[in-house]
């Protein structure tokens, strides 16, 4: 079976811990994840099985949003709310307009240095494994991009937030670095995507709400409907000539994308069958081949 699933993840469970589950399930080892939450973090986590892992490509750079909870007076050592603090407890005297304005330097493209409990590499060694060690961790600054950073409310030395953001920027680093421009040292305290690409929360389904479909033979039903995948990309509904052309893997004529560069290729109402790209004119080739197999077209 392929599909796109997507999963509302709970708290205390990595990212793979997911997919394994998942794995279980479905009853099938072809599955993966369409970008990393942290344990401690909830919500928007794309699962993709079955040929459609092919699609993670196409989901590297996707956008992300978030909303969650930074915690003033202390900042820690995983800059969450996992991790031991670096120092007591300090005096948090800002007023909501003052941590507002401080979140104003956080837009727009922005040097960020990871926190050293990442899973970024130093000499091929993930940091947070160094910095479980206690080793010294220098991780060099990386340009990241913050669409949007709003602190929504603020109480109890507590500040409410919703960002939209760049592939590639860590949430954690935002609060600790907002702490540091405060002065007053900060850490994220809870984190939930409400987004990436195209997948909302509203979309997400519990675990417990898979297994139930999955038991009831109804995984169909809460999976992605492919139509939907990319909506940037056109689609096309292929003939079974082109069908057949596009499993061999040959290129077909598509002469109303002649403008686009990539489109997605279904056999019938939801059989992505590939993703072809254009060579020149209106001559597409499959660049990816999702079904090899003739399948039976979906009525309508």
């Amino acid at each position: 079976m392929n599909g796109v699933l997507i999963i509302d993840k709970p708290a205390g469970l990595t990212s793979h811990d997911v997919v394994n589950r998942v794995r279980r399930i479905i009853g099938q080892r072809s599955v993966g994840h369409l970008g990393t939450l942290d344990p401690m973090a909830t919500g928007v986590l794309p699962l993709v099985f079955g040929n459609l892992t092919r699609l993670a490509q196409f989901y590297t750079s996707s956008d992300k949003s978030y909303e969650g909870t930074i915690r003033f007076g202390f900042a820690t050592d995983t800059y969450d709310a996992e991790g031991d603090p670096l120092g007591p407890h300090q005096p948090v005297t800002a007023l909501l307009e003052q941590v507002r304005e401080a979140a104003k330097r956080f837009h727009g493209t922005i040097d960020q240095t990871p926190p050293p409990f990442s899973a970024k590499k130093i000499h091929g060694v993930p940091a947070y494994k160094l910095a479980r060690k206690k080793k010294e961790i220098s991780l060099p600054a990386v340009q990241v991009e913050i669409h949007d950073f709003e602190i929504t409310s603020y109480e109890n030395e507590r500040a409410e937030f919703c960002a939209r953001v760049a592939s590639g920027t860590y949430m954690r680093s935002v609060a600790h670095d907002l702490g540091s421009t405060l002065g007053c040292g900060a850490h994220l305290e809870s984190l939930r995507r409400t987004r990436v690409a195209e997948f909302s929360i509203a979309d997400a389904h519990t675990l417990e709400q898979v297994e139930v479909a999955w038991a009831a033979g109804k995984g169909d039903d809460i999976c992605v409907h492919p139509r939907t995948l990319m909506p940037d990309m056109p689609s096309v509904t292929a003939t079974d000539e082109i069908a057949a052309h596009i499993r061999s893997g040959r290129a077909v004529n598509l002469p109303e994308f002649s403008r686009a560069k990539q489109v997605k290729v279904f056999y019938g109402q939801a059989d992505l069958i590939a993703i072809a790209t254009r060579v020149a004119g209106t001559l597409f080739h499959p660049k990816i081949v999702l079904a090899l197999e003739p399948a039976v077209p979906a009525a309508g």
